[in-house]
């Protein structure tokens, strides 16, 4: 039986719709990973950290995963690396120390005097973190994209300048974790733990006299307003330990591809950007207070010898601490010194 024209016509229409289905490229499906923000907008962990590492993500990845930041947190502060961990939000950032005792290895950046800038730091803890923390598996049930810290911490007060070592004394002061709680003890303050968006209430207040942060952080909280004392030692007080982390299985749902890709930006690419971010945030923050009429204060050498003295036992408390699990305390400890002061050449 011959096919009429009409039928012939029809096959080759068909064909050719098959050709061109064919012939057409796959369109990737986009994969969007929410991250939970409990910072205003312009925040430098928002604004110079997670915004412009969701977009070298997308630039990564050539589209296939997006980060969207949430303008409402999923939950308080505190919660949140339980958050991603739990998969309630697909990657959270947030500070170990607002979990006390959970993180354990991570208090090893928050000991006293180990860096003048938070890029050389942030950068030696990621490489100690792959090295030597990792194993530990302190952050179960999430994907470790990156670890970093904040600028230098130092100490202000609305109470008295610091000259000597007894002038510490008696202060009431707000702590960001479980090391500096220690630090305050030594110098005979009196600690107060509380997330950072609680600074100003508590000094406005009178509940606390004083706080311990990085210097961007006070004209950020407009705590000028409320402080008069700056007390700045040469390599900071302590540190802040933070944590970028992405819940474990929604990490594995990824391609390796676009895992590689994700981790190309993140690590130690992240910790560097986050610890220029910090610095740069410092850098402008002393001008900002001495505007505000507060009193800027070095720790004059003999201040500093004693204050050193008072809290050399921190170092050995921490050590002990973690001896006896999977992690040789000293030598995770040598080795961060050791990439810092590489870095810092």
């Amino acid at each position: 039986m011959k096919a009429t024209g009409s039928t012939l016509r029809s096959l080759r229409f068909a064909a050719a719709l098959t050709a061109l289905c064919l012939a057409a490229p796959v369109v990737a499906q986009t994969t969007v990973l929410r991250v939970s923000n409990w910072l205003p907008p312009s925040h430098p962990i928002v604004k110079e950290m997670i915004a412009p590492w969701a977009k070298q993500v997308d630039a990564a990845t050539e589209g296939r995963v997006k980060i969207q930041v949430l303008t409402t947190a999923l939950g308080s502060p505190q919660a949140h690396f339980d958050l991603a961990k739990d998969g309630i939000s697909d990657i959270t950032y947030g500070v170990h120390g607002y979990s006390p005792g959970r993180f354990a290895l991570a208090e090893i950046v928050e000991l006293p005097f180990l860096s003048e800038k938070a890029e050389p730091l942030s950068v030696a803890y990621w490489r100690v973190f792959e090295k030597h923390l990792a194993q530990a598996n302190e952050h179960a049930g999430t994907k470790v994209l990156s670890v970093f810290t904040q600028g230098p911490g130092q100490i202000f007060n609305s109470r008295r300048s610091i000259r000597t070592i007894g002038d510490f004394e008696g202060l009431k002061v707000r702590i960001p974790n479980v090391s500096t709680n220690e630090l305050a003890k030594a110098l005979k303050m009196v600690p107060l733990q509380a997330p950072s968006s609680k600074s100003y209430e508590l000094l406005s207040s009178g509940v606390a006299d004083g706080i311990m942060f990085s210097k961007d952080s006070v004209p950020f909280f407009k705590l000028e307003k409320v402080l008069k004392y700056a007390t700045l030692a040469p390599t900071g007080f302590y540190n802040a330990s933070f944590f970028l982390v992405m819940n474990e299985a929604a990490w594995n749902r990824l391609s390796a591809r676009d895992q590689q890709a994700i981790m190309s930006v993140s690590g130690e690419a992240f910790a560097r950007l986050a610890g220029r971010a910090w610095d740069a945030a410092d850098s402008g923050a002393l001008e900002q207070m001495r505007a505000a009429g507060m009193n800027i204060d070095p720790i004059e050498p003999a201040l500093f010898e004693s204050i050193k003295q008072r809290l050399a036992p921190l170092e050995t408390a921490w050590i002990d601490k973690v001896r006896g699990g999977s992690v040789d305390g000293k030598a995770a400890l040598d080795a961060l010194r050791a990439e810092i002061d590489a870095l810092a050449k």
